[in-house]
């Protein structure tokens, strides 16, 4: 079996122009790989913790140069002759030379950077694609391999758009499930650029915010539902048969002192209104899905948010259960949500994001695997959503280069899938 030889690890810049880290783990036997910890915009507050220098004049304080030396200086010297494939050794390792409940010590995105470049070491050493040597970390009776439906996120609001005057985050547009991945693909593409020629005709903007998607000033959420339902009605797609409408609402951004601020309503609103408001809404839109529709602490708000709608949508939690096993036993056992986000850097290690998906999929939970919005070319992932045979995955839209990779990778895991 090969050996861990060396770790190499570097301050590079993501795609919103800001700093984080990548790592290379070079093996005995001449194999090698690379990975990028993504970083988020709009966080929930349990997630791991992502380290970075805050001093103010080196990129506005969001280097991550300590991190970096965490990985040289730290881990490196401990993970050194480890057998790569002994994953879950690895990353407990890294997890016991941390010490802390969210891994503040070394940084979750030094300590990611590392767990995915050893897996993709391995699986190059073993000569079998990623996802492929993923799964042999989960149980798979049972589960067979999928390429997930993507979910594309073509309007953007809340913190994901400077410009965009809209309270929710993501207006997504999903293909039917009974579509192939490239079929899908392309459904989202002619629904994208069907929206931007909408959005052109009534002299909106079509500047793309940090997920790809379009970020006009609209004077509401229901105005953003209206340009993308027209969007879709204006192909030959059928809304409700062949696609979907969905949300994520990223309701922290919108709770303040136990109510909730949207542009739809005048004054503050309380849980009961919020879920009301959704009940509505989901008459017009009839939802696929809903993210994060209240504040990551209002469990009797999502409570009554599952009794009211999880028999007609998704109710989905992603601030509220950040891939974090306490937060989602708690999600559990309080009835609040019906799917759950998986991203990898909530959390810290790739054994313990798919120790969750494992979790969420004994709970009978949809699985949809995410990417953030501050993002790198890296394509891990794709082959981890792939791997976990996630029902759904967030990409962003059919734009910009580093969602493009992952939309790219899923269509080549498709071809070989296909040819073999």
């Amino acid at each position: 079996m090969a050996k861990i030889s060396k770790i190499l690890s570097r301050q590079i810049l993501n795609t919103k122009g800001q700093p984080t880290i990548e790592t290379t783990v070079l093996l005995s036997d001449g194999a090698y790989g690379t990975a990028a910890c993504p970083a988020g915009t709009s966080k929930g507050k349990y997630e791991a913790f992502e380290l970075r220098d805050g001093i103010p004049d080196k990129y506005q304080g969001l280097s991550v140069e300590h991190a970096v030396s965490n990985v040289i200086d730290i881990i490196a010297p401990a993970l050194l002759n480890l057998e790569s494939t002994r994953q879950q050794d690895i990353d407990k390792k890294m997890i016991e030379l941390d010490a802390t409940p969210n891994k503040s010590k070394l940084g979750a995105n030094a300590i990611l950077s590392v767990s995915m470049a050893v897996t993709k070491a391995s699986a190059r050493s073993n000569r079998i694609p990623l996802f492929t040597y993923l799964r042999e970390f989960i149980r798979t009776d049972n589960l067979s391999l999928k390429i997930p439906t993507p979910m594309f996120n073509i309007l953007n609001g809340g913190l994901h758009s400077e410009s965009s005057t809209i309270d929710f985050q993501e207006f997504l547009v999903i293909p039917a499930s009974s579509m192939t991945f490239s079929q899908g693909l392309e459904t989202g593409t002619k629904i994208y650029f069907s929206l931007k020629r909408i959005l052109l005709s009534n002299n909106l903007s079509t500047l793309i915010a940090d997920e790809g998607g379009f970020s006009p000033k609209l004077a509401s959420n229901q105005d953003a539902l209206i340009a993308v339902k027209q969007a879709v009605e204006s192909t030959n797609l059928r809304l409700g048969f062949d696609v979907f409408m969905g949300l994520d609402v990223a309701s922290n951004n919108l709770y303040s002192e136990n109510k909730y601020h949207i542009k739809d309503k005048s004054g503050s609103l309380s849980s009961g209104d919020m879920v009301n408001f959704y009940e509505q809404l989901n008459k017009d839109y009839h939802f696929l899905y809903l993210e994060d529709g209240l504040s990551e602490d209002d469990w009797d708000g999502w409570t009554e948010l599952y009794r009211r709608l999880s028999g007609q949508t998704i109710i989905v939690g992603d601030d509220l259960t950040v891939t974090n096993p306490m937060r989602l036993g708690t999600a559990i056992e309080k009835k609040a949500i019906s799917g759950i986000i998986i991203k990898p850097n909530q959390i810290g290690t790739v054994i313990e994001a798919l120790a969750v998906v494992e979790m969420a999929r004994q709970a009978g939970l949809k699985i949809i695997v995410s990417h953030r919005s501050g993002e790198t070319n890296d394509d891990f992932i794709a082959d981890f959503a792939v791997a976990v045979s996630a029902d759904y995955c967030k990409f962003g839209a059919p734009q910009r280069g580093e969602r493009i990779a992952k939309y790219n990778r899923l269509l080549q895991i498709e071809q070989e899938l296909k040819s073999s």
